[in-house]
């Protein structure tokens, strides 16, 4: 089976600074892999040059097998049209309504009637969970859970493949961490999503990841299932999963 998402011999370096150094991993379809690594290691970065924000200086990406280097605008946008991206800070527009920040890529992409698209967005909002009434609000009236929710519908709004998740979680309460978890796992498998997400978050590992990749020093340490990931020897990644450990005895303690 052809990889969804194929990166070859990578290399960038940002402000004369080596970022990826001949970097490779590949994810199949219908995969949902979580990208890791310690701070400063360029999990953004390549989830920036995956989807054609950032030129790599050498190595080839390649989407549905479709080179991202190189390619067109024209090209580029026909990719995108089969992928959604929902950033960190969600990236809503504050000055539209939640309706309007879905309907965005429909208003874009397509040629299709405003109110269509609006009724639309009202679709995907319901796909993720949000009642009605949050269409006409802005996303200045939402908590933090329901924006990451409707950045998330923004990112399905062209019923994409596949799904970027750049630190969905970060910012959340752990009750609307795992729930937002859970709402990406139901999705992933209702629309047969491929979903890659850069997180740093132990329990999405846990919960709804089929493989983890792991970078470190500009290439991929290692990558597979947390359990074998916890095999590899790294100073990193042993604090990394020690601090799970750490963290369960101590809710056992209390």
């Amino acid at each position: 089976m052809a990889a969804v998402i194929d990166v070859r011999d990578v290399s960038i370096a940002l402000g004369g600074h080596p970022v990826h150094r001949g970097l490779s991993l590949s994810v199949e379809r219908g995969e949902v892999v979580a990208l890791i690594g310690g701070s400063g290691t360029g999990k953004s970065v390549l989830l920036r040059e995956i989807i054609g924000l950032l030129r790599p200086q050498a190595g080839r990406i390649e989407l549905f097998g479709q080179p991202v280097v190189g390619s067109t605008a024209k090209q580029m946008n026909a990719l995108r049209r089969r992928f959604g991206v929902l950033f960190q800070d969600g990236a809503l527009f504050s000055s539209l309504s939640v309706e309007d920040n879905i309907a965005t890529p429909l208003f874009e992409h397509t040629d299709l009637r405003r109110d269509t698209c609006r009724r639309l967005a009202r679709l995907k909002l319901a796909l993720v969970g949000l009642p009605p009434d949050t269409a006409h609000k802005r996303p200045s009236d939402l908590s933090g859970g329901m924006r990451k929710r409707v950045a998330l519908a923004r990112a399905l709004a062209l019923d994409p493949e596949l799904l970027f998740l750049d630190e969905p979680t970060s910012g959340l309460d752990p009750i609307s961490a795992r729930a937002f978890d859970s709402l990406i796992k139901l999705l992933a498998d209702s629309l047969n999503l491929t979903v890659f997400l850069v997180t740093h978050d132990l329990d999405t590992l846990y919960s709804i990841i089929d493989r983890v990749i792991v970078l470190s020093n500009g290439r991929v340490l290692g990558s597979g299932t947390v359990a074998e990931l916890k095999h590899i020897d790294d100073p990193w990644l042993n604090d990394y999963f020690a601090a799970r450990a750490q963290d369960g005895e101590t809710l056992h303690g209390n």
